[in-house]
Formats: structure tokens, C-alpha cells, sequence
């Protein structure tokens, strides 16, 4: 069967869909997650915590898809990478899959009673399971840029030689603040699009603020780890892009400081990371004059050009391997069949358009800022 696209192009299309997607989740769950880690300080009241509450109340359930598609994206597209992450990664999925299923039951338990113990209880469990994921994501990117520490038998059988602990170091830890100050700058954003005008959005402001300068200062010293620290990898050997999945056939060579020759090859790409501070610098310029508009475009732009940067940075690499530099896994040679990656693209271009389309509907629909007032006219309301 002859297919409309060849296989080179559609592993690019695939390795573009997916950081869409990790994007998307960013900016959508991202500013849930923001909000979540603002609450316990950002709010004193049982009001003050419920109008935070509601100001993702009602959209948090579908945002949490993108994380779903994109581990679907990741099993489909690129089967390899998932069987080595998801396995190698095993305990730190697990704590991140046990924080976002205590966030969906504190949203729902915390208004079953009206003791202030009992909704204190279950406000905390939502900074957890805001905070914990927020943190480990960002962990998990840094131990994916340093590599990770497994590597391939001949018959391609996976082998993780790692620990929980192990993923903990110096610059995966920066890299596990970065994403908690992007997505707590991008929560504060939101609720001063979504929130209402007084103390709690003049708190929200405040540590927004702290956030932006924090991003921008952690983006600084994580790049410059990045490019004069002992972290990259090299291609060495000669690739055959339309060739069959087969990691060990790519002659792999790790490279202190590798992960910066694309922007050497590919001058155009310095457009993420100069995105990654310029938008962070915006943030901090809207929480300064409260504009929403200002916040939440710079936010977000912070987060498209810091997630851009490590994928766009490590390119064609998904999954380097700290201890067997030759069982890497890249764009070429860990994806799924051509005829796999072709149908997968057809179900997305036809189907995609409606989720948007469904999306941007919700959002219109219930747009508006969350008030005290309204939460004393509607107890169904967080």
C-alpha cells in the first residue's frame, strides 16, 4: 500500500503533534495546577478559597485530557519510549498518577461538609495534587535531558538500572522548580483573568510576581547547566530516516554540551528559548500593572517557549541513555510502523478539529469571573 505521505515526514509530523500536546497540557491542566499550589495562600477563607476553587471549578476535568492524549500519543507514536519510561519511570509515575487522582477527589469531597476541618483537609489535598505533578514533570524533563539510566538487550528488550531517589539531583531538581514557578506564575495569571478584584487577587499578584523572577532566573542557570555542564548527545553514525525502527542501528556518542548544536545547525530555533524569557518577563509586567491580558498571554507564551526549548534543544532525541549512549531513542528510530503513524494521523485530522471546536465552546460558555457573591446564590457551586 502506497501511502499519501513518506515515512520521514510523518515521524516529523508525530515528534511536532506530540510536543502540541505536551504543550496543551501545560497551558490548560498547567494553570489548574497554578491555582491549586496558590491555594492554601492566596485564600484564608472558606469563601476566598471557594471563589479560587470555582475559578477552575468548572473546566479542570477537561483539561486533565490532554495528559490522557498525550500518553496515548506517546504508547501509539513512539511505543519504544513509552515501554522504557513508563516502566523505568515506574515509582515516580506512580506518585504523580496517585497526586492527580487525590485533586479530582478533594474537589469533590471538600463541599460534602461544612466543618472547617473537614474543607481544610481537602484543600491541602489539592495543593498536593497540584504541587507534587507540577514538580515531577519538571524532574522527569531534567533526568530526560541529562539521559536516562537504562539500556537495550540485541533483541531490544528494555533494562532500567535506576532508583526513585536517583532522579533527584542537583539540575533535575531546578529543572522540577522551573516547571513549579511556570505553572504557579500561569495559575496567578488565570485567576486574574477568572478572579475577582480584591485580596486574594492582590496576593495572587504578589507571588506571581516572585514566580515570574523565579522562571526566569531558574531558565537562566538550568540553560547554562545545560550548555556548559556535562549533559548532551551526539549522532555519530549515518541514519537511515525512512528506514525501520531500530535503535540500535544509530551510532549514539554522549557530548557535554550537545544539546546546544541545533541552535547552530538551526538558527531559527533560538526563537523558544528567547520566547521562554520574553514571555516570563511579560507575566511579570502584567502581574506589575494588573493586566490579565498581560499576565496570561506572558504566561503562556513562557510555557510554549520553555517546553519548545528542550524539545527543539535535544532534537532527534526523545529518550537518550546515560549508560549505553547507543540505545537512545530518537525520532527515527523508535516510532511506530509507517501505516501506524499514517492512520493515526487521518483519525486526528478528522477528529481534532471537533474536540477544539468543543473546547473553545466550554470556555465561552462559561466565561466569566468567579465571585463571592455568586457562591451565596448558588450552593452547588465548590
Amino acid at each position: 500500500m502506497e501511502l499519501l505521505l513518506d515515512y520521514t515526514t510523518l515521524r516529523l509530523i508525530w515528534w511536532g503533534l506530540l510536543g502540541v500536546l505536551l504543550i496543551g497540557f501545560a497551558l490548560t491542566d498547567g494553570f489548574d495546577m497554578g491555582v491549586g499550589a496558590l491555594l492554601p495562600f492566596v485564600a484564608k477563607t472558606d469563601e476566598e478559597r471557594r471563589m479560587v476553587i470555582n475559578t477552575i471549578g468548572a473546566t479542570w476535568e477537561g483539561n486533565q485530557v490532554w495528559f490522557i492524549v498525550g500518553g496515548a500519543a506517546i504508547f501509539a507514536a513512539w511505543p519504544q519510549v513509552y515501554a522504557v519510561s513508563f516502566s523505568g519511570f515506574y515509582l515516580a509515575m506512580f506518585l504523580v498518577l496517585s497526586a492527580l487522582i487525590l485533586r479530582p477527589v478533594s474537589f469533590k469531597y471538600r463541599s460534602k461538609r461544612p466543618e472547617a476541618r473537614w474543607r481544610s483537609m481537602w484543600d491541602w489535598g489539592l495543593f498536593v495534587g497540584s504541587f507534587v505533578p507540577a514538580l515531577v514533570f519538571g524532574v522527569a524533563v531534567g533526568n530526560v535531558l541529562m539521559g536516562a539510566p537504562f539500556r537495550l538487550t540485541s533483541d531490544l528488550r528494555s533494562f532500567y538500572e535506576g532508583s526513585l531517589l536517583g532522579l533527584f539531583t542537583p539540575f533535575t531538581l531546578i529543572c522540577g522548580l522551573l516547571s513549579v514557578s511556570m505553572l504557579v506564575l500561569h495559575g496567578a495569571a488565570w485567576l486574574s483573568v477568572k478572579g475577582e478584584e480584591g485580596v486574594v487577587l492582590k496576593r495572587a499578584r504578589a507571588i506571581g510576581t516572585v514566580a515570574a523572577v523565579a522562571s526566569l532566573v531558574l531558565f537562566a542557570i538550568g540553560g547554562a547547566m545545560v550548555a556548559f555542564g556535562d549533559m548532551g548527545f551526539r549522532i555519530t553514525g549515518v541514519v537511515d530516516t525512512a528506514g525501520a525502527s531500530n535503535p540500535l542501528r544509530t551510532a549514539v556518542e554522549a557530548a557535554p554540551g550537545a544539546w546546544m548544536d541545533n541552535y547552530g545547525r538551526y538558527p531559527w530555533m533560538i526563537i523558544a528559548p528567547v520566547l521562554g524569557f520574553a514571555g516570563a518577563a511579560i507575566g511579570l509586567l502584567g502581574m506589575w500593572r494588573k493586566s490579565a491580558a498581560l499576565a496570561f498571554g506572558g504566561s503562556s507564551a513562557s510555557a510554549v517557549g520553555i517546553i519548545s526549548t528542550v524539545g527543539l534543544s535535544m532534537f532527534p532525541f526523545i529518550l537518550p541513555s546515560s549508560i549505553n549512549a547507543q540505545s537512545s531513542l530518537t525520532v527515527w528510530n523508535a516510532s511506530s510502523s509507517h501505516l501506524t503513524l499514517f492512520i493515526m494521523l487521518i483519525v486526528v485530522v478528522v477528529f481534532l478539529p471537533f474536540v477544539l471546536l468543543y473546547t473553545a465552546w466550554v470556555y465561552k460558555v462559561l466565561w466569566g469571573r468567579s465571585t463571592e457573591a455568586e457562591l451565596k446564590t448558588n450552593p452547588d457551586l465548590y
